[in-house]
């Protein structure tokens, strides 16, 4: 069967590809969620996310190999548990949640914490609970987000900014945190079809853009001051909250 040919998808995908793996190759993630969005203009969001799949797995193997040895292993021992266990139940679930509903939960954890952080100058715990615990609920929550439309980012982030790591640390952890999920991922996917072979077709074609864009990210992020790094990540972070809002309420 043969790739996507649309013209008008490819004008999209190809920016959303490069974008994704510039965030992924050095802003953590920030703005990967939106391509998935800016497919679905186009396609519907289900075949977005399996075609996006198989181009963040080939993004995760090189920007493994660029992170692998700035991660915390500690912290990510703590967090892939819940993302795995957000995954199982993302699959279980997979035909009962709905878009809007999904995107609008995404999308409103997003703003809240932007402009948490924004309106008062300092970040608190979005939960008073153990550490222990609140890993295991934003990883889990970021596990479930992640499987049903690849948006794990913003409650990863949610438990991973306010600890104040370091920057290629932050990075680091989240490449390798996100490589795992990923590939996790792959078995459910195939078995709900969403890897049939004309996505498959089309993630080749668009293959090569996921390990420029992962690339590109990481020489920016060497290029990029502290300060404007966090602010841009934050910005992300809001305008993902935004469009993914926009899109719930069905504007």
């Amino acid at each position: 069967m043969l790739p996507v040919l649309d013209p008008l998808f490819y004008l999209l995908a190809v920016p959303a590809v490069l974008l994704a793996g510039i965030s992924k190759g050095g802003f953590a993630g920030g703005l990967g969620m939106l391509a998935v969005p800016l497919m679905a203009l186009v396609i519907s969001p289900m075949q977005a996310a399996g075609i996006m799949l198989p181009i963040l797995c080939v993004m995760d193997v090189t920007g493994f190999r660029i992170w692998a040895h700035r991660c915390d292993r500690a912290l990510l021992l703590r967090l892939l548990p819940g993302a795995l266990i957000g995954i199982l139940l993302g699959s279980l679930s997979f035909h009962f949640v709905s878009e809007a509903m999904l995107k609008l939960m995404v999308g409103g954890l997003a703003l809240a914490f932007t402009l948490n952080h924004w309106l008062k100058g300092r970040l608190r715990a979005p939960l008073r609970l153990p550490d222990a615990a609140s890993a295991t609920i934003w990883s889990g929550l970021s596990g479930f987000t992640s499987f049903m439309a690849h948006a794990g980012g913003p409650p990863i982030m949610i438990y991973l900014l306010p600890r104040g790591l370091d920057r290629a640390v932050l990075v680091g952890t989240a490449t390798i945190y996100f490589a795992v999920v990923n590939y996790a991922k792959l078995l459910p996917y195939a078995l709900l079809g969403e890897l049939d072979v004309r996505n498959l077709s089309t993630s080749l074609v668009l293959a090569p853009l996921a390990v420029v864009g992962v690339k590109l990210g990481a020489w920016l992020h060497e290029r990029m001051d502290p300060q404007v790094f966090f602010r841009v990540l934050y910005a992300f972070l809001f305008l993902t909250g935004v469009k993914l809002c926009w899109d719930g309420l069905g504007f």
